[in-house]
């Protein structure tokens, strides 16, 4: 089967507008139900679209999922908790979530997104430096605990 040589013209249109939606960022299926159901196209077209593009690969939600939580720990590391919450909204299934986020732990992550930081807010009488850290790590949705451990771990 072949994306160009598909018959139904019905298709074609919502397939074409997939694929270029696809060619900004990948997206996950739900999204893709979204963007086809808002420009105003029936389930079953929509359902065969997302099918073509499963089958392609073009759509797989564990990949997404897992190049979502890599770029984000990169760039702004956040809690499990809170990148959990940012793929449910995006439609990733909790099986998927969790399968992805089983390599990661809060405390790495928390003293990951504190690093740049540090050395800025070592400028600070410490009731300020603790503020700073807590609410840093508390705004990224990391657990009190996890605050906590971070915060001693820096003052030792």
């Amino acid at each position: 089967m072949n994306l160009n040589s598909e018959n139904n013209k019905e298709i074609q249109l919502p397939l074409n507008l997939s694929i270029k939606y696809l060619a900004y960022q990948p997206r996950t299926i739900y999204e893709i139900q979204a963007f086809l159901k808002k420009k105003g196209f029936n389930k079953n077209i929509i359902e065969s679209v997302v099918d073509i593009l499963i089958n392609y690969n073009y759509l797989n939600d564990k990949d997404y999922a897992k190049l979502f939580i890599e770029s984000k720990v990169k760039c702004k590391a956040k809690s499990k908790f809170a990148l959990a919450y940012e793929l449910k909204k995006k439609g990733v299934s909790d099986s998927i979530i969790n399968e992805a986020l089983k390599t990661y732990d809060d405390f790495d992550l928390a003293f990951k997104s504190v690093q740049p930081k540090i050395k800025h807010w070592q400028k600070f009488d410490d009731k300020t430096f603790k503020k700073k850290l807590m609410n840093f790590l508390h705004y990224r949705g990391f657990s009190y605990d996890i605050c906590i451990s971070t915060l001693n771990h820096y003052i030792n």
